[in-house]
C-alpha cells in the first residue's frame, strides 16, 4: 500500500467543524474526504481513536480498543429517532476554534444517554446491536464492565476498588454484572454506535480512493481495562500499583525527557502468551485502519523504566523489549505487517535493524533536518522509497511556528537548503517532501493553511492546552486546495492520476 508515490493529510477527527463543541464522524467528516479527493490526496492520518485520557489525550486511552464517544455523530443518533431536535440545539459555549473538553464532555455524553434509554426502550435495531456484542466480547465484555465500576467508584483509580474486584474475583465481577447490567449495557451501545458510524465513513472514503493511517500507541494508560483485566501482563506490585512507568529520557523536545507514566510490560509473560493480547489488540486496529503508525517503535527494541514516583524521566534505565520475537509473531498471524515505525527520538542500529528486517517504512520529519549538516537524515537528499516524510507530527509545531521560533543556524541552513528566503516556507517544505524519494508524505492541514504556531496541536511536556486545535471551512481557500493537487501531480503523487 505504501509501495507507490503518494500522499496525505495529518488530521484528527476532533479538528473538524462541526456544531456540537468538537469534530466527530458527521457530515464534516465526509465532507473533508471530498477535499482530500479535490486536492489529489490518498490518505487521511489520524491519531488514536479511543478515549481521551489526562490532558484530553489520545495516548492515555482508557482502553486499547474502545473508541471515543466524544466522535459519535449526534445528528445520525437523531435520523435513528434517538434523539430530538430539543437535544440538538448547541451549548452556548462552544467554539468553533478550540474543543472546550469540560463543555464538549458532559453535553455529548447527557445526549448519548438519552439515545441509549430511548433504544433500549425498543427504538433501533437489536440484533445489530446484539451481534456486535458477540463479536467484540473478547475486550468489550471487560471494557463495560471496567467503565461501569468506575463510574460507581466514582472515578478511583482501580487499585483502590474493593479489593476482591481489584484482584478479578469471580464472584465479585458477576454481582457487580448484575449490579450494573443497565450500565454495562450503556457503554456497550456507546461501542456499537462509534463503530457502525466509523466504518460507514471507511467504506465511504474507501470508495472515493482514500485510505486511513491509524495510530496505535505502544503503552496503554494505568487506569484502563487492559491493566485491569490483564494485571499479569504488567510491572505492578502485589496491590496492583507500577512499579516502573514509561517515558523518554532528555530529547529534542525537552530537557527533562518525558514522562509519560503508562505502566510497563512484562514481555516473558507475554512471549508466554504468544503475544496474544498484542496480536488481538493488532487485528482489532487494521480492522479499523488501512495501515497503523505504531508510536515509539524504539520501544519494542529497548525502552526507558523510570521509577514509579520520579518527577520528571531524568532518571530511568534502558531495558530490552521483545525485538523480532514480536514482530515474527504478528507476521504468523497476519501475513503482511501494513504498520509504519514511528523511528524517531534517540535511534539505535538495533531499532534500525528491527525496523528493516521486517520492511517496516520509518519516519522522515523535515522540521529536523536542520539542526546539524548535511549528513542530517532528515534531509529529503538522504530518503528512501520506503519512508514516510513529514513537514511536522503532531507534536511538532506548525511550520510557520517552527520558522519564527527556529534557531538561527537552523534557519540559515534551511534557507541555503531550500533556496529560499523563508516566504512561503510551508509551501517550500512540502515541495521539499513532495519531490523526495518517499514513497509516502503526509503534511499536517495546518501547514496546507499557513498557520501560525498558536494553532499547533500538541506541546510535548505540557499537561494543559493540547488537542484542542480546530480549523473552519472558511480557512479552506481554493488556491491552496488547487496548489497542492498541483505539487501532488507534478510529483507523481496523484493516485488516481490516469
Amino acid at each position: 500500500m505504501l509501495s507507490i508515490r503518494s500522499s496525505g493529510i495529518l488530521l484528527h477527527p476532533t479538528s473538524l467543524p462541526g456544531q456540537f463543541g468538537s469534530g466527530d464522524f458527521g457530515s464534516s467528516s465526509y465532507r473533508f474526504v471530498d477535499w482530500l479527493v479535490s486536492a489529489g490526496q490518498s490518505f487521511w492520518q489520524i491519531l488514536p481513536l479511543g478515549e481521551v485520557g489526562p490532558g484530553n489525550s489520545p495516548y492515555m486511552s482508557c482502553s486499547a480498543f474502545a473508541g471515543n464517544m466524544l466522535l459519535i455523530d449526534l445528528e445520525e443518533l437523531a435520523k435513528q429517532g434517538w434523539l430530538n431536535a430539543s437535544d440538538l440545539v448547541p451549548h452556548p459555549g462552544f467554539t468553533s476554534e478550540r474543543v472546550d473538553y469540560e463543555l464538549v464532555k458532559p453535553f455529548r455524553m447527557q445526549r448519548l444517554r438519552l439515545a441509549a434509554q430511548r433504544f433500549f426502550a425498543g427504538q433501533g435495531d437489536r440484533a445489530g446491536y446484539e451481534k456486535f456484542c458477540a463479536q467484540e466480547k473478547h475486550w468489550l465484555d471487560d471494557y463495560a464492565l471496567f467503565k461501569a465500576i468506575d463510574e460507581g467508584e466514582q472515578g478511583r483509580e482501580w487499585c483502590e476498588w474493593p479489593a476482591e474486584l481489584v484482584r478479578r474475583d469471580p464472584g465479585a465481577l458477576a454481582e457487580a454484572a448484575k449490579r450494573y447490567a443497565d450500565e454495562i449495557a450503556f457503554w456497550k451501545f456507546c461501542q456499537w454506535c462509534f463503530a457502525r458510524q466509523w466504518f460507514a465513513l471507511k467504506q465511504y472514503a474507501s470508495d472515493k480512493g482514500v485510505r486511513f493511517i491509524g495510530d496505535v500507541p505502544i503503552f496503554v494508560a494505568y487506569h484502563s481495562d487492559d491493566v485491569w483485566a490483564h494485571q499479569d501482563l504488567f510491572e505492578l506490585d502485589a496491590n496492583g500499583r507500577p512499579t516502573v512507568v514509561a517515558g523518554v529520557p532528555p530529547d529534542y523536545f525537552s530537557d527533562t525527557g518525558q514522562l509519560w507514566g503508562n505502566p510497563l510490560y512484562r514481555w516473558d509473560a507475554h512471549e508466554q502468551s504468544g503475544y496474544a493480547w498484542w496480536i488481538a489488540r493488532l487485528q482489532h486496529a487494521l480492522r479499523f485502519f488501512d495501515l497503523v503508525r505504531i508510536d515509539h517503535f524504539r520501544g519494542f527494541v529497548d525502552y526507558w523504566a523510570i521509577p514509579a514516583g520520579e518527577q520528571t524521566a531524568i532518571n530511568g534505565q534502558w531495558l530490552p523489549g521483545p525485538g523480532a520475537k514480536l514482530f515474527e509473531a504478528f507476521r504468523q498471524a497476519l501475513g503482511k505487517l501494513p504498520i509504519i515505525a514511528e523511528d524517531l527520538g534517540l535511534i539505535t542500529q538495533d531499532v534500525i535493524a528491527l525496523r528493516d528486517q521486517f520492511n517496516l517504512p520509518g519516519m522522515r520529519v523535515l522540521q529536523f533536518a536542520f539542526g546539524e549538516d548535511e549528513h542530517n537524515p532528515f534531509l529529503p537528499h538522504h530518503y528512501v522509497d520506503n519512508s514516510v516524510a513529514y513537514t511536522g507530527t503532531h507534536d511538532n509545531d506548525t511550520t510557520i511556528g517552527w520558522w519564527h521560533s527556529a534557531k538561527e543556524h537552523e534557519s540559515n541552513f534551511a534557507q541555503h537548503y531550500l533556496s529560499s528566503d523563508g516566504h512561503e516556507i510551508n509551501w517550500i517544505m512540502i515541495d521539499a517532501i513532495s519531490g523526495s524519494a518517499s514513497n509516502t508524505v503526509i503534511y499536517p492541514l495546518q501547514d496546507v493553511f499557513g498557520l501560525s504556531g498558536e494553532h499547533r496541536m500538541n506541546l510535548p511536556g505540557t499537561a494543559q492546552g493540547n488537542w484542542e486545535w480546530r480549523f473552519s471551512w472558511e480557512q479552506i481557500r481554493e488556491s491552496d486546495t488547487a496548489r497542492l493537487a498541483e505539487v501532488t501531480a507534478a510529483n507523481m503523487r496523484n493516485t488516481r492520476a490516469d
